[in-house]
């Protein structure tokens, strides 16, 4: 794969990089987004070296042109974290830049120098989506070289991500390549034991990671409703927690294949890598978080393991009281020794909260990755990493 840290000075200089990013957040998380700085060190490499910089991105699943899902409010954002002028440029539905108003908008893209410009939501465009070449080819004349810095995005086939690599030299960006290299030592050579934790409300978003790391890993730790669809599949009531009802004869075939450990606890003698909950919080007839005793169950696991990956919240921990297994899940990852990884929009967030009472260390590691982590550790070829190899 060529990365863009070992791209001579003289292939930059002077030169136009468009570089893909990941905006697709909430204008209120960006500050502290691993998204957002996560792609500052590439933008000032790029500057420095005396690049221009056009930001591609995008945000929601707009059906054409939609002012609430416009990326100009990105604009000052990127402008406060980067102490620079950034330019935001509107495009027509042939692709060609418009000046609008703003006097700062009349700069001329072609002949701008050292600037950064941030290009309008691809996704208002419809053949992004689509991979389509014509746009690839029109949007990739607007630079001499791109860089791929929005691993979160890599695994759709969209112009921004694939196709227009058909046009240009491409690299992966800094962000990019930490996310390589961090979830290929999962991939390739993890120490054990090796738990993984996984919550979250389905079980099918996450199943291709089971299967793949079913033979490998020492503990699955189950929560949030992938436990419900767990617990249903064997008949045990639910009441009216949330469950993936069309999952449970899959969840069924992973109990026959490989039988959990129950609601005995490890106590019983490990007949299986899947643990679940031995107790919970209910609200309403409805399970929404793990109980204490699971908590501490699961904490003395983590602080065994030497790898431990991380994706999904263990309940609905948007409200305060039943957040308590979630943020217990992270204190003991905080405090454990192990090389651990963290993804997912959700986990990664309510992880960040519980960080100001610990050091987060380099021993773990925030994936801005959800769907993209998710499909990478299942083995699956992700296509905006495929065209840099």
């Amino acid at each position: 794969m060529k990365f863009l840290r070992n791209l001579p000075k003289e292939k930059i200089f002077g030169k136009t990089c468009l570089l893909r990013v990941d905006l697709n957040i909430a204008e209120k998380e960006a500050k502290n987004s691993p998204r957002i700085l996560g792609i500052l060190p590439t933008i000032k490499f790029l500057i420095k070296n005396g690049a221009k910089v056009i930001l591609l991105g995008h945000r929601g699943r707009p059906n054409g042109f939609d002012k609430k899902q416009s990326l100009k409010p990105f604009v000052k954002i990127l402008s406060n974290l980067l102490n620079k002028k950034i330019y935001f440029i509107d495009f027509d539905k042939n692709l060609n830049f418009t000046n609008g108003k703003d006097k700062d908008r009349k700069k001329n893209v072609a002949t701008a120098s050292s600037s950064i410009f941030l290009l309008e939501n691809l996704r208002f465009l419809r053949g992004e989506l689509k991979n389509d070449l014509k746009l690839a080819k029109q949007l990739s004349s607007f630079g001499d070289f791109y860089v791929n810095d929005a691993f979160s995005g890599s695994h759709r086939a969209n112009v921004s991500v694939s196709a227009i690599t058909k046009f240009l030299p491409s690299y992966a960006g800094f962000l990019m390549e930490k996310e390589i290299k961090n979830l290929s030592i999962i991939m390739k050579n993890p120490k054990k034991p090796l738990t993984i934790i996984l919550g979250g409300a389905k079980i099918s978003s996450k199943l291709g990671l089971i299967n793949n790391f079913m033979s490998k890993a020492d503990y699955f730790l189950i929560g949030g409703g992938i436990a419900n669809t767990f617990f249903a599949a064997q008949n045990l009531p639910i009441g009216d927690s949330i469950n993936e009802k069309s999952m449970e004869k899959e969840a069924g075939k992973l109990f026959k294949n490989n039988l959990p450990i129950g609601q005995a606890g490890l106590s019983a003698g490990r007949a299986g890598n899947i643990i679940l909950p031995i107790d919970v919080v209910i609200s309403k007839r409805k399970i929404l978080d793990i109980g204490q005793n699971t908590i501490n169950l699961y904490s003395q696991i983590i602080k065994k393991s030497k790898t431990i990956i991380w994706n999904g919240p263990m309940g609905y921990f948007e409200d305060k009281k039943f957040a308590k297994g979630s943020q217990g899940i992270a204190r003991a990852i905080l405090k454990s020794r192990a090389f651990a990884v963290v993804g997912g929009g959700e986990t990664a967030s309510l992880f960040k909260l519980q960080t100001a009472d610990y050091k987060l260390r380099t021993n773990i590691f925030i994936s801005t990755g959800g769907g993209a982590m998710l499909e990478y550790l299942a083995g699956k070829k992700l296509p905006g990493i495929e065209v840099l190899q």
